[in-house]
């Protein structure tokens, strides 16, 4: 399993004015954590609740239908082009990018195992999404377009491109090479897959986005590369038990919500900094961002008051952003609660050569650089803590699917407890619909005049170009 080390938050640690007494911090919550998490696990099955991400280590037949197709096409494809935007990407982005071996892309087929490329185009850059469309051969790639609702402007936008170019060098044949990720019954991808005959796969319901990494959002462009499928859900499962517990003394999602909660809300840690101290892990920090913005920025609480919380997450990897932020960390203002994950075991060992003995850095040969990463890693905790910064630390005995999905997972639970604790609704996010709704109105979406109306009026205002 995972491991959880919060101790460099504590007063022992760091000091009254910015630690926590953590023992009794849990005796005073435990209460009311039992009941949050019973609350949560009588709400998972609930319509509505938005609580099916934690019955998705138990999906055996999408695993099984994801598997058959992934062997289906094994082969066919040099490449793999994934369509989507936010939950529909970053999670993919964060587990390949972690999973598969580095610069998997450049590497060639037979170091791939014969295994296809990955692209992720999540984003609606013209230069980006031209350079993509023109390197990649459509007559050799498979593109998985992910979105639940269908009417994502971004995603569909994209769609609409390279469906036209796929069809134009492939005739009838370009369906053959589009997987579609969609809602099950209704929207606007649904539609068009079952006109055109797409082979599709479900985003299920009352599952956000940001939760969605281990539906077939996620599970369809893990299994084209070749990543163990199996071997996520069986870690989910395992770790589901334990953060099934109600005791908050043995239940680690538990204890990293409220450590965050207590700190922003007594000590004014309002900002949480993800930093992996993994090259490998670096994609993890921007799910992170995703789901702790989406699921905590919030106006207005359950009860209707208008609040305004929500701590900022903030990404980062070691070692390299010791020589770029950590500085501010150490000596700027002390808002921020640091968020280590280290690796204990890295798939390959590296040594340093003994040269250079007569110099300064002598004392570096014969030492690996996975000692010196996790050095560096301990060495940036303890500095931490000679300033009185909040700091806890995760640990992965190995970066492989199993422990990988372990920390995906409690990374889930632990913003659901999060919620719970702030009184809000973690799982909707009517800050990002507004912004959707003007572009639809710019672009002229039927149904959205009154939005271009009011866009037209707000947007009358003279501009000043430099």
């Amino acid at each position: 399993m995972i491991k959880f080390n919060p101790k460099n938050v504590t007063i022992e640690a760091i000091g009254e004015e910015h630690g926590l007494d953590l023992e009794r911090k849990f005796d005073e919550y435990a209460p009311k954590i039992e009941k949050i998490l019973t609350e949560l696990n009588q709400r998972k099955d609930k319509p509505g609740a938005w609580l099916q991400w934690m019955n998705l280590g138990y999906s055996e037949e999408t695993v099984w239908y994801v598997k058959e197709y992934a062997a289906m096409v094994r082969g066919r494809f040099e490449n793999v082009l994934v369509l989507g935007i936010g939950g529909s990407a970053l999670g993919g982005i964060a587990v390949t990018e972690a999973l598969l071996k580095p610069y998997w892309n450049l590497l060639t087929a037979e170091q791939r195992d014969n295994l296809p490329r990955i692209f992720f185009l999540d984003n609606i850059d013209p230069d980006q999404m031209s350079a993509m469309f023109e390197m990649l051969d459509m007559k050799k790639t498979l593109v998985n377009v992910i979105t639940k609702s269908g009417s994502t402007a971004e995603t569909m936008s994209q769609f609409m491109i390279i469906k036209d170019k796929m069809q134009a060098i492939l005739g009838d044949d370009y369906r053959k090479h589009i997987v579609a990720t969609t809602d099950k019954e209704a929207g606007i991808l649904r539609q068009i897959s079952n006109e055109e005959g797409y082979k599709t796969f479900v985003v299920p319901d009352d599952v956000g986005g940001r939760f969605s990494v281990f539906s077939a959002v996620g599970l369809v462009p893990f299994a084209l590369v070749g990543i163990d499928i199996d071997e996520i859900i069986e870690g989910i499962k395992n770790i589901d038990l334990a953060l099934k517990n109600t005791d908050i003394r043995k239940n680690i999602a538990a204890q990293n919500a409220l450590i965050h909660y207590l700190l922003e809300r007594e000590k004014g840690k309002n900002i949480s900094v993800m930093m992996p101290y993994s090259s490998r892990l670096r994609y993890v920090s921007d799910w992170y961002v995703q789901l702790w913005a989406e699921s905590l920025g919030k106006e207005e609480d359950r009860d209707g008051n208008k609040v305004n919380i929500g701590p900022t997450p903030v990404k980062a990897v070691g070692a390299t952003d010791q020589h770029s932020q950590i500085q501010l960390y150490n000596e700027g203002k002390n808002d921020k609660i640091i968020n280590f994950i280290r690796v204990e075991e890295f798939d390959k060992e590296l040594e340093i050569p003994k040269i250079f003995e007569y110099t300064g850095i002598g004392y570096l040969g014969g030492k690996t650089v996975n000692s010196l990463i996790n050095a560096e890693a301990d060495a940036t905790a303890v500095a931490l803590c000679d300033y009185n910064r909040p700091n806890l630390t995760i640990t992965l005995p190995k970066l492989n699917a199993y422990h990988l999905a372990q920390l995906l997972y409690m990374l889930e639970v632990q913003t659901a407890i999060a919620g719970e604790l702030y009184n809000i609704n973690t799982f909707n996010q009517p800050g990002v619909e507004q912004a959707k709704n003007y572009t639809y109105a710019l672009m002229g979406r039927a149904g959205y005049e009154d939005s271009a109306a009011i866009l037209r009026e707000k947007m009358g205002e003279s501009t000043v170009s430099a």
